[in-house]
């Protein structure tokens, strides 16, 4: 054998060891720099988890519709609640003319007010007292009247629906937007119940007044869409997607409708809004936006130290709504009840165990009396010739009655 052959060749058992030894040390480098490791709480945090901070939402309206300001405050993210309103509070407009408005209090924390016809030439702000004898201010702002929409329209993907937008300024001064939404859409039970109980007796079910088969429902926007035409030349949005239907989303199990509301903001508004998207939104690994302060146009005004969330604009905003029917979409086949079965129910059944008769009407349907209900009767079961029903097929609350999700009332808008 060569002795270059001898130099390199290490002997089998040789390397097991020394593979061992850096893996023993790897190891150990990596319990002692994790044990080193101590948690991290920024310090927006832990001040907003010790004293809860204001939190305003809301759009003033400048002309005819209504103004609907939210107060609420801040809560632990280990704490029981989620929401914390803000009670009791005077609410008023004030406008650089010395004109005053005081909005009404309603539960939860919101205050509304109806049409206020502002003059579009002044400026104006929010101004807040609370229970406790705080009183925070935003900024005087101007009023922004939003341009029109001019479509909204749909565009079907291999997974599902996207929704756009389409706006211009003619007179090229809006140049930043916001846009939120309603999305309403109508859905079917897995089953539809002829019959009722009224705790003793299974009757026909009205199915005029009370049919719980088709309802609808109402969900707002929850994300924060915006667009910029600042380094264009024209003010000119084109197919801004304003948000993605999935296909397997039972929105478009029948008819799905969305109206989009347009804002005008300031810059100072967008930069707000974008700076807030970013860290909702936008978070979750080293190379997305990181979190950084998010400055609005309110303040405590008893204690300039103390930081409030929120940033306030005024002006009249535009709409538009849409309809997407399934009967235009591809046959996509999702299945929207699945695991819901029906099962029979009869008024008198033989336990083969005990031998006891059992009213199984009684005891699942009429469900007063439930055992391992309740269960809603869909239909009779009654054989040709039989002088009665026998007892019915049913099925769980949740595979018949909608409106357990929704409204049995038709919107007034609805096509």
């Amino acid at each position: 054998m060569r002795t270059r052959d001898k130099i390199i060749r290490l002997p089998t058992a040789y390397k097991a060891v020394e593979t061992q030894k850096w893996r023993s040390f790897i190891f150990a480098i990596l319990v002692l720099a994790l044990s080193c490791r101590k948690p991290y709480e920024p310090k927006a945090i832990v001040e907003a988890n010790s004293t809860p901070l204001l939190v305003v939402e809301g759009f003033i309206n400048s002309g005819n519709d209504s103004t609907i300001i939210k107060l609420n405050r801040t809560v632990k993210l280990s704490g029981s609640t989620s929401v914390n309103p803000e009670l009791g509070a005077t609410v008023t407009i004030e406008g650089d003319d010395n004109s005053s408005r005081q909005l009404t209090t309603e539960p939860r924390g919101i205050y509304v007010s109806p049409g206020l016809n502002l003059d579009p030439s002044r400026n104006y702000r929010l101004k807040i007292r609370t229970s406790n004898g705080k009183e925070y201010a935003s900024d005087f702002v101007p009023v922004l009247v939003a341009p029109a929409i001019d479509s909204l329209s749909y565009k079907v993907k291999s997974d599902g629906v996207d929704i756009d937008i389409n706006t211009h300024d003619t007179k090229n001064a809006t140049r930043y937007y916001r846009w939120d939404y309603s999305e309403t859409w109508v859905f079917t039970s897995a089953f539809q119940s002829l019959y009722k109980s009224n705790g003793d007796t299974v009757l026909r079910r009205d199915l005029v007044n009370d049919q719980i088969y088709t309802c609808w429902q109402t969900e707002n926007s929850s994300t924060i869409v915006l667009g910029s035409s600042a380094k264009l030349s024209q003010d000119v949005i084109a197919d801004q997607p304003v948000t993605f239907v999935s296909r397997h989303s039972i929105k478009l199990q029948h008819k799905y409708s969305i109206l989009v509301h347009q804002y005008a903001l300031t810059e100072k508004a967008y930069d707000f809004w974008q700076n807030l998207k970013k860290n909702t939104e936008q978070l979750g690994g080293i190379f997305d936006a990181q979190p950084s302060q998010i400055n609005g146009n309110i303040h405590c005004t008893s204690d300039p130290s103390e930081p409030v969330i929120g940033f306030i604009s005024i002006g009249t905003a535009t709409e538009k709504r849409i309809f997407v029917d399934q009967r235009n979409l591809p046959a996509w086949l999702e299945n929207f009840n699945d695991g819901c079965i029906a099962s029979p129910y009869l008024y008198e059944f033989k336990d083969t165990n005990s031998g006891a008769i059992v009213n199984q009407v009684d005891q699942y349907i009429n469900y007063n009396k439930a055992t391992l209900g309740p269960i809603i009767p869909i239909e009779g079961i009654q054989p040709p010739g039989a002088p009665k029903p026998l007892g019915y097929m049913g099925s769980s609350p949740a595979c018949v009655d909608c409106t357990l999700r929704g409204t049995n009332k038709q919107p007034a808008f609805w096509q």
